[in-house]
């Protein structure tokens, strides 16, 4: 296959997104042009994810997109929906390629294998032969990088797949990802994000542990910011949490899944920790980071969920100093235990919950922007414009803006939080 145009729609995590971004750059080099999914492009990869019924139905509008863009185009599938459902997207209209979690990185090889006459691919064997661990990371598409150091998961909470479609836990070593975020500064970028199925669980199969990667990256020059994604709080441990506090470079930033207000509900989702293990992770983060964002998960409307549980649920997440909520209903997924489980909660019930926890999200969002009011923080601004602003991030994931400046892309700021627009935001006004 001659280079031509290839076009890459991401859908689910950061880590989604890095492995992506990694395998995007194989294409460049090869001469391929990149182009925007919304365009024609005589390749589309439709990277998925398969967390909810909705990503599922995003990824398959995606498909459906790219079809009527360009009806003569090759569309790759790639991800855990095709880990998990490869049959039913090869039944999908105008897709050549279904390709899982380890053979999606041989896509450049299998894309050209599609002009071969006798070529009769579309499922790669071998799909679900996911035990070895792919290194991958973004660069060029942000200022910002996200970092694959784990993959897979042990933990098989009751209601998630993710288990099946990437497999067991597995990690890189500290000693090739410290090579890796070099490379990554090397090429300008100023702050690295930590991202993986279960990162507290790095480095169990090698013998290392998540402490010693984030010590080992307080250490690397050049590299100005550090940036935790999703830690289970049953493994972000007093020692993580004591590291962070005293490190230069790891952000004030903590996201840890709660899912659940209720020890009933958490115990039957299968979760490793109760309320009060939990309410001791984000007291001790309080107590040495009286300013730091704490971001929770939860779901709503899980089997057997009543609605003393879900008061519980509202209630605990009011009285704890959590930043604001990434708050989801919850979606059936096959073969997960809880898809056995009889006792519904009804659509109407969940969608109720869910307004309830996403307006008290909003109102603990807003009351952490103004509890820091009035002080001085450090902005990283992204390189977007959208109308005429540029945005960016403090050490606390405060989004501030400012004027669109070139110049200001990548570039680090201290800003004075006074001044916010009418929807809270803070802005930056440029000297």
């Amino acid at each position: 296959m001659d280079p031509t145009s290839i076009a890459f729609h991401h859908f689910g995590c950061k880590v989604n997104f890095a492995e992506a971004s990694s395998i995007s750059r194989q294409f460049r080099e090869k001469g391929f042009e990149l182009k925007n999914h919304h365009e024609v492009a005589d390749i589309y990869v439709i990277s998925t994810c398969v967390v909810t019924s909705v990503a599922e139905k995003k990824c398959r509008s995606a498909i459906h997109q790219a079809h009527r863009l360009n009806p003569k185009a090759k569309i790759a599938v790639i991800g855990c929906f095709s880990e998990l459902k490869p049959d039913e997207l090869l039944l999908m209209e105008g897709v050549d390629l279904v390709l899982g979690n380890t053979a999606k990185y041989n896509l450049l090889e299998e894309l050209m294998k599609l002009k071969a006459p006798d070529y009769h691919g579309g499922l790669i064997p071998g799909i679900r032969e996911n035990s070895d661990f792919m290194p991958s990371f973004s660069y060029g598409d942000r200022t910002r990088s996200f970092l694959k150091i784990q993959d897979g998961c042990d933990y098989y909470c009751s209601y998630c797949t993710i288990p099946l479609a990437r497999g067991h836990s597995r990690s890189d070593t500290v000693a090739h990802l410290t090579g890796s975020a070099c490379e990554i500064v090397n090429h300008g970028i100023r702050e690295i994000v930590l991202t993986g199925v279960n990162i507290g669980d790095f480095g169990r199969n090698n013998g290392e542990n998540f402490l010693q990667l984030i010590q080992a990256f307080e250490k690397i020059e050049g590299l100005s910011r550090i940036r935790i994604s999703s830690i289970e709080p049953d493994l972000l441990s007093d020692e993580i949490i004591g590291f962070a506090a005293s490190s230069k470079k790891i952000m004030p930033h903590f996201h840890i899944p709660l899912q659940s207000g209720s020890d009933r509900i958490l115990k039957a989702m299968k979760r490793k920790y109760n309320l009060e293990l939990y309410s001791s992770r984000v007291s001790q983060i309080r107590q040495k980071l009286p300013l730091a964002c704490i971001a929770s998960d939860v779901i709503v409307g899980f089997p057997g969920e009543t609605d003393e549980n879900f008061r519980e649920t509202y209630s605990y997440l009011e009285n704890m100093p959590v930043s604001y909520m990434h708050v989801f209903a919850y979606s059936k997924r096959e073969n997960t235990l809880a898809a056995q489980f009889t006792d519904v909660v009804p659509e109407n019930v969940k969608n109720e919950r869910s307004k309830q926890l996403h307006h008290l999200s909003e109102m603990k969002k807003k009351a952490f922007y103004e509890q820091n009011r009035g002080t001085e923080v450090n902005v990283l601004f992204e390189s977007d414009n959208s109308k005429g602003w540029m945005h960016g991030f403090s050490e606390n994931y405060i989004r501030v803006k400012t004027k669109y400046l070139n110049s200001l892309a990548n570039q680090l700021r201290n800003v004075i939080l006074n001044e916010t627009d009418s929807d809270g935001m803070y802005v930056y006004r440029q000297q």
